[in-house]
């Protein structure tokens, strides 16, 4: 990279994709290198939905919103806002989930300044510059995305229930994140499991994503230690002919009725409120405009799966499988009849669909924004695919979000015997920081 220009390529400034804060998408004609140089993405005027429940949904652009294509590479992203970045940006291609241990000895002052390191480097690779160090910006980054647009590029940090321990600040923790209890089909890996400190990275190019990666893995030198990394991918934006719910590795479309920004209570059940904190309490005034993150890395027994026939995936999961229309009929969007019954007198959802189950209205209301990625590691020593998802959701509170419907997806979802949850986490997500903040500002220096 020249030192003439700064940026990683000269797309970075070209359009914005509407980010946490609700940016619009700059205008502008396209320029003739953009038209050839890469493949169509949703533009920033679709809007982000989510799915509706099950524990594999995703957020996806509104199937019949044509929003214009642009570009993959000069989309980008906003750091700084009300929320961060990556809780209701749209879908990214690719992602890297990584959790971090603080270092013997570590404490508040030495996490402040990795937040503050943190903070601005996921500025600057954000907006697609590199990671900075000498005067032309060059001599510290590694190179990986010389000649790429920011792509969409988001970093979100949170911090896990330990991390209060180890800074002294357990009066500022928050009873949010107090553990998830344990459910009866878990298998959890304590090794991959929760962690101080959480990074979850998304783009939409594979590289631009790796150097972020690394540019945090660097960052946190010797105050934080990777705990463990997971990986993950989703159909790169463009690849279909309009703006589509994306599906799962198990080829169901996936992620249809999530909360949708547009809802009068959207903010109430994603977000954390504003001013007082939760609950009303001083002490954690510091996550108003936050969220909580589960995360799950949920195994698929996709040569299992795939023995159904299509008609049975179909009754396990509640939906058609070509159209994600649910079996009551009706369209992708059509709401759910869960009384509806066939000619034989049987229900066309049956009792244990995920879909039903998982359903709002059997579980008074609960909901949480769904955005994951899948995950393949290869052949597992079993010789099955070591594939499935890594669920990410988002709430302003997991006992009102993801434990009630895990507890009853628990005791009996026919999709059980198709899946297994391996490892998980959560996160209390500060808000967004504002300009001239670093992530967290309001904890580590109250």
């Amino acid at each position: 990279m020249s030192s003439a220009n700064s940026k990683r390529g000269a797309n970075s400034k070209n359009s914005k994709v509407g980010t946490d804060t609700g940016s619009q998408a700059a205008t502008g004609d396209l320029s003739r290198r953009r038209l050839l140089g890469s493949v169509g993405a949703a533009g920033a005027t679709g809007l982000v939905l989510g799915a509706a429940g099950g524990a594999t949904g995703y957020v996806a652009t509104r199937p019949d919103d044509q929003a214009a294509l642009t570009t993959v590479g000069s989309t980008r992203a906003m750091f700084h806002g009300k929320h961060q970045p990556g809780i209701t940006t749209p879908l990214q291609a690719r992602g890297h989930l990584i959790a971090f241990d603080l270092a013997p000895g570590a404490g508040q002052k030495e996490a402040a300044a990795l937040m503050r390191r943190w903070s601005a480097a996921a500025e600057r690779l954000m907006a697609g510059e590199p990671t900075g160090g000498s005067e032309d910006g060059t001599a510290h980054d590694t190179g990986i995305a010389l000649d790429a647009g920011p792509s969409s590029l988001t970093v979100t940090f949170g911090f896990g229930y330990t991390f209060f321990e180890r800074t002294g600040l357990v009066d500022h923790r928050p009873p949010g994140l107090d553990p998830l209890p344990p459910f009866s089909s878990d298998r959890l890996d304590a090794k991959r499991s929760n962690g101080d400190l959480w990074v979850q990275v998304g783009a939409d190019d594979a590289l631009v994503a790796f150097h972020a990666l690394r540019a945090i893995q660097k960052e946190a030198a010797t105050t934080a230690r990777v705990r463990w990394q997971m990986n993950g991918f989703n159909r790169t934006p463009g690849a279909t002919a309009a703006p589509m719910t994306a599906r799962n590795l198990m080829g169901q479309i996936d992620g249809t009725g999530n909360p949708k920004p547009s809802e009068s209570d959207f903010d109430r059940r994603i977000f954390v409120p504003p001013h007082t904190g939760e609950g009303g309490n001083a002490e954690y005034a510091w996550l108003a405009g936050g969220s909580y993150a589960v995360v799950r890395r949920i195994r698929m027994l996709l040569d299992d799966w795939e023995k159904l026939p299509v008609d049975g995936q179909e009754r396990v999961i509640g939906r058609r499988k070509a159209d994600g229309a649910p079996l009551s009929g009706g369209t992708e969007t059509t709401e759910m009849d869960l009384d509806k019954a066939g000619p034989d007198g049987k229900l066309l959802i049956p009792d244990n669909a995920h879909a039903r189950i998982s359903s709002p209205e059997r579980n008074s209301g609960a909901a949480m924004l769904r955005r994951p990625f899948s995950y393949h590691d290869g052949i597992a020593a079993d010789g099955t695919p070591d594939a499935g998802l890594l669920f990410i959701c988002w709430q302003a509170d997991p006992l009102k979000g993801f434990v009630p419907v895990q507890r009853k997806l628990d005791r009996g979802d026919a999709l059980s015997p198709f899946i297994r949850h391996e490892a998980s986490g959560l996160f209390a997500v500060p808000g967004g920081a504002a300009a001239g903040e670093y992530v967290g500002q309001r904890l580590l220096e109250s």
